[in-house]
């Protein structure tokens, strides 16, 4: 378990995922909780967050600052996804290992794993084969990261860990018709669609391609699960130079069933039409979540329940996309 004194600094907390795990901190009665903006802290300038570490000196760090995006953010961002990744990865492992700071974890993502990975993808599968073209700067970053982490444990004995959620979704996500991930893009245009009492909703691809989902409130609880177990719970599952955890539901579901689940809970009663020049991305992308679940974690939130939850907080928010 996490001391509730202790000083925690969470990167990214602005974040879906980072501001989940903040809320889940300060419900468990975490007090101690150090975030700072982009405007106050860029996490790409290496003598900005030397200073930071240096100043504040956290007893945990929890790195879910990163820059994201869908399969056409990653095309036309390539060289921004990899380097604003890897210099916030690098800055924060490093001037936190050098601010005297033991524990860290970091948040990958399922894109680490080859493009054609056995299904369900086991964490031994990193590194085994060619990643998938669209995302692979992001990739290449989130790999590093997870090196990052394991070469600093290898020479400094400090508990760096890591883990790779699958595709997730929730409060906070981002909602920009071109630059978001599949759900909220769905929710966009299926609610744009409604309201515009349009006859058909135009989705990329063939809907063919299986895909798994996490609701943000259940990655918020596997991330402090994770970084609260002790070393040798942490250990007894992993290995030092394959230390990361895949965190996911373990199902997964076609893009055409995602979308006509999003379709019912929008209310949307149109046509789907597919648009087969588009990319389907990896054609599978299913988690092993064995080694995490016998550490003590299991997801609580339904796929059903959650889009449902993440609909509603769309609408109670969405006069903050009107301009995308």
């Amino acid at each position: 378990m996490i001391d509730k004194q202790a000083k925690i600094y969470v990167a990214g907390h602005r974040g879906m995922v980072g501001s989940a795990i903040v809320k889940q901190l300060t419900l468990a009665g975490h007090e101690n909780i150090v975030v700072r903006t982009h405007a106050e802290l860029d996490l790409t300038e290496q003598p900005a967050v030397q200073t930071f570490m240096q100043h504040e000196k956290p007893d945990y760090v929890i790195l879910a600052a990163a820059k994201v995006g869908g399969i056409h953010a990653n095309n036309v961002f390539p060289a921004e996804f990899i380097y604003q990744n890897l210099m916030m990865e690098a800055n924060i492992v490093h001037q936190a290992w050098a601010a005297g700071c033991q524990n860290l974890l970091f948040l990958g993502s399922s894109c680490i794993y080859p493009k054609l990975a056995p299904q369900p993808m086991t964490e031994d599968a990193l590194l085994t084969g060619i990643l998938e073209a669209t995302n692979e700067p992001y990739a290449i970053a989130k790999i590093a990261g997870i090196k990052l982490c394991e070469s600093y444990n290898r020479q400094y004995g400090t508990d760096y860990r890591s883990v790779m959620p699958t595709n997730l979704y929730g409060h906070n996500d981002n909602f920009h018709l071109e630059n978001s991930h599949v759900i909220p893009a769905m929710i966009r245009k299926f609610h744009d669609a409604k309201i515009n009492q349009s006859d058909t909703v135009a989705l990329w691809g063939t809907g063919t391609a299986m895909r798994e989902f996490l609701h943000v409130d259940d990655m918020a609880a596997a991330s402090i699960h994770v970084l609260g177990l002790s070393k040798a719970q942490y250990e007894s599952n992993t290995e030092p130079m394959l230390s990361h955890l895949n965190v996911g539901t373990g199902i997964d579901v076609t893009i055409k069933e995602l979308a006509e689940t999003i379709q019912a809970v929008v209310g949307f009663t149109g046509v789907i039409v597919w648009d087969i020049t588009k990319p389907d991305g990896t054609p599978r992308k299913l988690m092993d979540v064995r080694k995490v679940k016998a550490l003590g974690w299991q997801p609580k939130v339904s796929l059903k329940v959650g889009l449902t939850d993440t609909y509603q907080w769309f609408i109670n928010n969405q006069d903050q996309f009107k301009s995308h």
